[in-house]
């Protein structure tokens, strides 16, 4: 029985682990590397394992970094089953349809390029044909029930409160007659957030495996958070401005609308125009309100199955590329919501393009920003940014908001792992190295744990003691 870390291990993006039990072999999660120059090549690089001897996919949540290697897989040679739950079934078939779009835009681009210059041309990762086409491997999966997915693999999804259909996943395993309990928290939601409930709490496990992307800091408050956007929000009505929101088009998206609701007149959203400008986005918050049995109660009450736009009603969705134009007419007094999240592409470029350069507008960071992204840049207090080949004075004020993070923060990490009995043997994936080292001292001195922080490859045989450092 073995575990061995091939995807992000020291970074945030690329989630992917191979675990062998018997003669079967299962993948946890398989997410396109995102954010750095070296990404697409990265994601081009054959599999580190035959993936026609990968028996089945075990998908934690519906974000790309997560799941947008599937369909790659599946090019690959890879036959088996993908086990998620319903509603992150439900969100990969818009999502990866969305990605292979993406990469074939991408591909198009690149090769007008390299014509010019006689070059071959370069194939797309996947098409989004191809990605439509992969979904027929999907298999829905509720939460709380256990599932045997292969004579020696049991699974069980619980709610990581992170986005919709989002999992921790409990695997249990046997060889030789013995039997031991990994448990994957995917992405950890943000205790109190709008919409979701709380991340389930797992009291057993063997080895843990534990994401980490906010290991080094806390968030703040809801209640500081609002008095923060509220303060944003009144000095760019008084600059005659307009509110950019760089956001994931599923996940804080939904998060953001619904916390305008919540917030519509104490923080005087009812004056601001608001747009979400993101097709991806909208089709999202569609089967967010088609799944409102997965929302707290109070989001079940408020938000239901109504339509976002009759609880919001200066929101406006732009569909087409002519409307999303249009917003560029507006100066001031609007809220533009739009994707990439990290700034890499999509239409938030347009706007910063239209407003990063004008002091009266701010832009507000919602989400985490990898390294080498023009995201990165802005949080960073880069005084200017190149978009389209252009370069643009950055003159809008840029604010970081981590309190509308959908990730744990470290105090919510180090609380979710206390909860385990016996203090298992910890291992931290999906965070950069200086978030990683932080949380991992903390569980050493607060709890004396066994803890380590995965490195591209590292294998973990469960079957045997793990040699960890408390």
């Amino acid at each position: 029985m073995k575990l061995t870390t091939v995807g992000a291990a020291g970074h945030v993006t690329g989630s992917c682990h191979l675990i062998e039990a018997g003669d079967f072999r299962i993948l946890l999660d398989c997410g396109l590397i995102q954010g750095s120059r070296k990404a697409d090549e990265l994601n081009k690089q054959p599999f580190p394992f035959d993936p026609a001897r990968i028996d089945a996919v075990v998908l934690s949540h519906a974000h790309i970094d997560h799941s947008g290697r599937i369909p790659l897989l599946i090019n690959a040679g890879f036959s088996g089953n993908v086990f998620a739950h319903t509603a992150t079934r439900a969100l990969c078939d818009i999502m990866l349809k969305d990605a292979g779009y993406i990469q074939e835009h991408d591909a198009e681009r690149e090769n007008r390029r390299r014509r010019r210059k006689g070059l071959p041309p370069v194939e797309p990762l996947y098409t989004a044909e191809e990605a439509v086409a992969g979904m027929r491997q999907f298999k829905s999966v509720p939460y709380d029930r256990k599932l045997r997915i292969l004579p020696s693999v049991i699974i069980r999804f619980r709610d990581a409160g992170h986005i919709l259909g989002s999992c921790v996943v409990e695997v249990w395993l046997t060889e030789g007659g013995e039997e031991r309990k990994l448990v994957f928290s995917g992405d950890l939601g943000h205790k109190g957030a709008p919409i979701l409930r709380d991340p389930k709490i797992v009291h057993d496990a063997d080895l843990v495996l534990m994401e980490s992307t906010y290991g080094d800091r806390d968030h703040r408050s809801w209640e500081e958070t609002a008095d923060e956007v509220r303060g944003i929000a009144d000095e760019t009505r008084n600059a005659k401005g307009n509110i950019l929101i760089p956001a994931f088009a599923v996940g804080r998206s939904q998060m953001l609308l619904y916390w305008m609701v919540q917030n519509f007149e104490d923080n005087g959203f009812s004056d601001w125009r608001v747009f979400l400008d993101s097709p991806l986005a909208i089709r999202a918050t569609h089967i967010y309100a088609a799944h409102e049995r997965l929302f707290d109660p109070a989001a079940r009450q408020v938000w239901g199955k109504k339509p976002m736009e009759s609880l919001l009603p200066n929101l406006t969705y732009t569909r087409t590329a002519s409307q999303s134009m249009a917003i560029n007419e507006i100066d001031s007094g609007a809220i533009i919501i739009a994707g990439s999240g990290m700034c890499t592409g999509g239409r938030i470029v347009h706007h910063l393009k239209r407003n990063v350069w004008r002091k009266q507008s701010h832009v507000i960071v919602v989400g985490y920003q990898a390294q080498g992204t023009p995201g990165r840049l802005l949080v960073d207090g880069a005084k200017r940014i190149r978009l389209f080949g252009e370069t643009f004075q950055v003159a809008a004020k840029i604010h970081t908001i981590g309190g509308l993070s959908a990730h744990a923060g470290q105090e919510a990490l180090l609380n979710w792992y206390d909860q385990f009995h016996g203090r298992p043997p910890l291992v931290l994936v999906h965070g950069e190295t200086r978030a990683q080292e932080t949380l991992r001292d903390l569980v050493r001195d607060r709890y004396a744990a066994p803890v380590h922080i995965a490195a591209y490859g590292d294998s973990f045989d469960l079957a045997k003691p793990i040699p960890f450092d408390a």
